[in-house]
């Protein structure tokens, strides 16, 4: 994998979650690519094996482990299972997250008819903070234990702009997000006085399976959604996975941030600094 920079991880083990998905799978291979033995986190298997295939294809070391994060005796069977495979956790990166539709309204704002934020069932936005908020706490509980014991380590949690400022449309999802970045300072000042440092990126506009639909037609056509975002980007295009991989390393590297924690770095093309003026 090609690299901005190569952070000095060897030795060190790594835990990512969400490690199935199009960036964190990015973000697994680019610990691994450094030195780090990469314990790759999520639901399902098929999806962290072909993440662990691709490290190993690069020379990397890396092991699949289902676990959900909103499950805290899941988590801990995978802490008990990377445990004894690569030893305790040096760096936890909190890549599980993500929307789901019953908790987007069908428009930008309240019209008669159609799923408003009247009917929005409260399963949905229990589950999206559950995987975007919750998760990244139970994470954080499970895995930072033994850094906070051995008095190193650092936890990366992946943010969103929706923490910077809501985005119409998907009410909990911008609200976890919200709160996972007061989580990261809360927690920041929590460890401050172990050595460990707790920070988050916030990535801009980046193509996923998730939010595919929401950008682009069936027809593969950008949606007027598409416009609006692309407007409000100053750099006038959507982000790359590896476009992240250099802000993350910098943050996983003691050498590089050591005095850094309780900051959420923005990874947007302008996006936060734009007024749209």
């Amino acid at each position: 994998m090609d690299l901005p920079f190569k952070a000095s991880l060897e030795g060190k083990t790594a835990v990512v979650t969400g490690g199935g998905g199009v960036l964190c799978s990015v973000f697994a291979r680019a610990l691994a690519a450094c030195g780090a033995k990469t314990a790759v986190l999520g639901r399902t298997l098929p999806p962290l094996e072909r993440t662990v295939r691709l490290i190993r294809e690069e020379g990397g070391t890396a092991e699949a482990f289902a676990a959900d994060v909103t499950d805290r005796d899941s988590l801990m069977r995978a802490r008990d299972g990377v445990l004894s495979l690569y030893g305790p956790c040096d760096i936890l990166l909190n890549g599980a997250g993500g929307n789901n539709p019953a908790a987007t309204t069908d428009r930008e704002y309240f019209e008669p008819g159609g799923k408003s934020f009247f009917e929005l069932p409260v399963e949905g936005i229990n589950q999206v903070f559950g995987l975007n908020f919750t998760g990244a706490l139970l994470a954080a509980q499970v895995f930072a234990r033994d850094m906070a014991e051995k008095k190193s380590g650092t936890i990366i949690n992946v943010s969103s702009m929706n923490a910077y400022r809501p985005l119409t449309k998907i009410p909990a999802y911008s609200a976890a997000k919200s709160a996972l970045g007061n989580l990261t300072q809360w927690l920041a000042v929590y460890f401050s006085k172990c050595g460990v440092r707790v920070n988050a990126l916030a990535p801009g506009f980046l193509i996923t399976e998730q939010n595919r639909t929401l950008l682009f037609g069936e027809d593969g056509a950008p949606t007027p959604r598409t416009g609006k975002i692309l407007a409000a980007t100053p750099m006038g295009r959507f982000g790359a996975p590896e476009e992240l991989v250099g802000a993350l390393l910098f943050l996983a590297d003691e050498r590089s941030s050591g005095f850094v924690t309780g900051i959420t770095l923005p990874v947007d093309g302008g996006f936060s600094a734009y007024s749209g003026v």
